[in-house]
């Protein structure tokens, strides 16, 4: 379990600017958020002999490797899930780097999620296409997109514990104030009251419109290299402390509507057994967090999946103030997905770099390890970033 512990850093992040019509390619995008991330490392593209990034991205490694000048690479690869491979495609470079498949990998997601296709359509229109059979067989009707999925399982965890609307508006709320101080956000200089969540309108009930996530146009990259050679390099190092993805049986791409038990996240549990386990580190030892927060929904759950309370106790620890930034365990200290912007996870990554640097807009004290988590509802996974 401790064979990745340590092993790799992230040394450098490059954002492209946040908006919802970006007038630009998703190369374009990918190509400057990857230059930018060697940059921040202080290395030059030339130096970059890997390239990971998901399925689901448009821009093929070779288009981006001739792109930005990279030299000859010797790892390449992508991996499924959408959201849940934020924390994946680390995953594949930490490996890489870490049995000598590659030096430097950068791994990226650029996408028009605004402008081009919009992933909170979901499959609504296609359910009859071959590679979408599988929802067409069992997906109870108008079920079609992303929100009416998550939404099935929010109400059952909410009616179950007691959650109310104001408990998942206080993560909505808690995010938007971070979002207002950062510059690239969505959400900055843009408040957000408990009265102005309350008469947001309702998509999929129980979330309404500040439960979800942004749809964004965007590009990001980081740039994994050995913890070793990180310590040299520009910027102070997150070093991966431990890595991990995670599926459990019977698990559907966020539709696992068949299993007994809906108002648990199995794939989180499993995901924080094993990190924890890795990195030799436990709920306590974790100063902050950027959990994957694509409904406001997946936040409260996840707090209880990665032990930080007990079950149908994550309502109590938000309304004390457990996010925010002198809570327990400030998160998504950038707006996260909900109000910086949506770029599949991966901005929430860098995030998480910021705050091992003290370089976040809302800078929490004593920082010396972040959680980070990938995907809900799809094989997912989790990471810890600690001091160098």
């Amino acid at each position: 379990m401790n064979s990745l512990h340590n092993k790799a850093a992230i040394a450098g992040i490059g954002c492209t600017e946040f908006s919802k019509a970006s007038g630009r390619s998703e190369l374009s995008l990918a190509s400057e958020a990857v230059v930018a991330a060697v940059t921040d490392a202080g290395l030059a593209p030339s130096e970059i002999d890997g390239l990971v990034s998901y399925t689901l991205d448009p821009t093929d490694e070779i288009e981006v490797a001739r792109s930005v000048g990279a030299g000859d690479l010797t790892f390449f690869s992508k991996v499924n899930y959408g959201g849940g491979a934020a924390v994946g495609v680390v995953h594949q470079a930490v490996m890489a780097v870490a049995t000598g498949q590659a030096n430097n990998v950068v791994v990226y997601r650029a996408m028009n999620g605004r402008s081009g296709q919009r992933n909170g359509q979901g499959v609504s229109g296609q359910i009859v296409t071959s590679d979408l059979v599988h929802w067409s067989w069992y997906q109870v009707y108008g079920m079609l997109t992303p929100g009416s999925w998550i939404a099935m399982i929010a109400n059952k965890y909410m009616n179950k514990y007691g959650v109310t609307a104001e408990d998942l508006g206080r993560v909505a709320i808690s995010q938007r104030n971070y979002a207002v101080t950062n510059p690239r956000a969505f959400g900055y200089q843009k408040p957000l009251t408990m009265e102005d969540y309350l008469a947001s309108k309702m998509i999929a009930s129980p979330l309404r419109l500040y439960d979800f996530c942004q749809e964004s146009d965007g590009g990001c990259a980081l740039l994994i290299t050995s913890a070793e050679r990180a310590i040299d390099l520009k910027q102070k190092p997150a070093v991966i402390r431990g890595i991990t993805q995670a599926s459990t049986q019977g698990q559907e791409q966020m539709t696992s509507f068949y299993r007994n038990e809906l108002s648990t996240l199995p794939e989180m549990e499993l995901a924080a057994k094993r990190v924890y386990a890795q990195s030799g580190l436990q709920a306590s030892d974790i100063d902050a967090a950027c959990l994957y927060d694509a409904f406001t929904s997946e936040v409260v759950m996840q707090l209880e999946s990665f032990g930080f309370c007990g079950p149908g106790e994550a309502k109590d620890f938000i309304k004390e103030g457990g996010l925010d930034i002198d809570g327990r365990l400030p998160n998504n200290t950038h707006g996260g997905l909900l109000s910086e912007a949506y770029i599949h996870g991966l901005n929430n990554i860098a995030e998480a770099v910021r705050l091992i640097r003290g370089e976040s807009t809302n800078q929490p004290k004593s920082i010396e390890h972040v959680l980070v988590s990938s995907g809900v509802g799809v094989p997912t996974g989790a990471m810890i970033l600690g001091q160098s």
